[in-house]
């Protein structure tokens, strides 16, 4: 049976002020990437879903980014690889106390935003998040693009990489992800979105803005919680997959 793992990103709160429905979201997904504080998240909100998730059976995963609270992590940034690597460790180092708090353990890092971007092509900053990895202790998993700098070096570098793919983003001719500023970035119809997670899972292809079918073969499926009816979506595309006769469950 051909199985796929459901991540969401989580926990992107600061204070009173929350973006996910984290809750819901994990009664839904088999992956969790918690956002530590640097792009979003605090310290209370790490810890609260670190123990929802354990209480679910959900793998927790830190998702790391630039320093860049204002701007959610999405803006492009330059930062010196040694510093970087060392506020990669940082944030998993973060994550994993409340982890352990929980009875669990940090499962695998995945970058956010303007990081997660960069380094599809970036060696020296693929390289950065992959030393801050190293730094934090284990060879942890390590999520991306498929074809991206950073799942090669990752591997060279003896971690576990698994590949992601994005139902409700629109993806160029070269694979990568229409940048978020571009018009039709974001498949904002549920159905479209619904159908193109199961194309994805059973073909490993998915079609691109301009209408050529690419290669896109993935253990997880990122479903996106900051978008309106982000729960009720993340229903929709779990139950059509095992209608589907596909397996959901977690790649670690």
């Amino acid at each position: 049976m051909i199985s796929i793992d459901l991540n969401a990103d989580l926990g992107e709160g600061f204070g009173p002020w929350r973006l996910t429905d984290d809750e819901r979201l994990l009664s839904v997904v088999t992956s969790a990437n918690v956002a530590c504080g640097f792009h979003a998240g605090d310290a209370v909100t790490m810890r609260r879903v670190c123990e929802l998730a354990v209480e679910r059976g959900v793998r927790i995963g830190a998702q790391v980014s630039y320093r860049d609270l204002a701007g959610f992590g999405r803006r492009a940034m330059d930062v010196p690889p040694a510093e970087l690597a060392a506020e990669v460790a940082y944030q998993i180092g973060a994550l994993e106390v409340f982890a352990r708090a929980a009875g669990a353990r940090v499962a695998y890092v995945k970058p956010h935003g303007a990081l997660y971007n960069r380094v599809v092509h970036d060696e020296e900053q693929a390289a950065a998040v992959v030393d801050g990895v190293l730094l934090a202790g284990g060879a942890l998993p390590v999520l991306g693009l498929p074809g991206s700098r950073l799942l090669s070096v990752a591997g060279k570098a003896g971690l576990p990489v698994v590949t992601e793919a994005f139902a409700d983003r629109a993806y160029t001719e070269q694979g990568t992800l229409v940048p978020r500023g571009q018009e039709g970035a974001v498949v904002s119809d549920p159905e479209a979105v619904v159908e193109r997670s199961v194309s994805l899972v059973r073909s490993g292809t998915v079609v691109s803005r301009t209408g050529t079918t690419i290669e896109v073969r993935a253990r997880s499926l990122c479903l996106h919680g900051d978008t309106p009816g982000a729960v009720e979506l993340a229903r929709r595309v779990r139950r059509r997959l095992e209608e589907s006769g596909i397996r959901v469950e977690a790649f670690v």
